[in-house]
């Protein structure tokens, strides 16, 4: 690669973040940091399913659904989630991850995006043991999101995300909702 040339491939070869461009929930290609993040190789994560990066097949199926319930008008969405480490020592590794990107088309939210993922490990270590469905809620709590609004994107009453509230807050030793997200916030 001539690194004294700039050009869009090599901008996005050595981009600062992760980046994946995908169709169909497949990485068709990844940068050099998304590779680093997930502590893989190229074959582990080109030509795969976004699966391979989640926790449990559930957890990718809900934030699939999710994801195609709150894309905006231009097809953009954010969130903060789980995800699982592929290669090296640390595989099966569970961290904090920012996603941010958008589909090219809003209206085929999975036909092909274009994805960027930041470690959030070094600022928001995962130390307590939750499940799948105590990560979702926990991510959406960090968002300042209710549990009416924690209820309708998960599509669960906002009964049993009091429930699961109550779980995390258990676990991580926390008396209120604002200090279990602060203790989620500072790992």
């Amino acid at each position: 690669m001539n690194t004294g040339q700039l050009d869009y491939r090599t901008a996005f070869e050595l981009a600062p973040i992760g980046l994946v461009l995908s169709r169909q929930r497949l990485m068709i290609d990844c940068n050099r940091q998304a590779l680093a993040i997930f502590g893989a190789t190229r074959e582990q994560m080109v030509g795969q399913s976004f699966e391979c990066l989640y926790p449990t097949q559930a957890e990718y199926e809900r934030t699939g659904q999710r994801i195609v319930a709150s894309l905006d008008a231009s097809g953009w969405y954010a969130d903060d989630r789980v995800m699982k480490r592929l290669g090296s020592s640390r595989a099966g590794e569970l961290f904090w991850c920012h996603v941010s990107g958008r589909a090219l088309d809003p209206r085929q939210p999975h036909a092909a995006g274009i994805w960027a993922f930041e470690d959030l490990s070094s600022r928001r270590a995962l130390k307590v043991d939750f499940t799948a469905r105590e990560r979702e809620i926990a991510a959406l709590l960090i968002d300042g999101l209710t549990s009416k609004l924690i209820g309708k994107r998960l599509d669960i009453s906002p009964r049993t995300v009091d429930v699961y509230r109550a779980r995390l807050m258990r676990k991580a030793g926390a008396a209120s909702t604002a200090e279990l997200v602060n203790k989620l916030l500072s790992g």
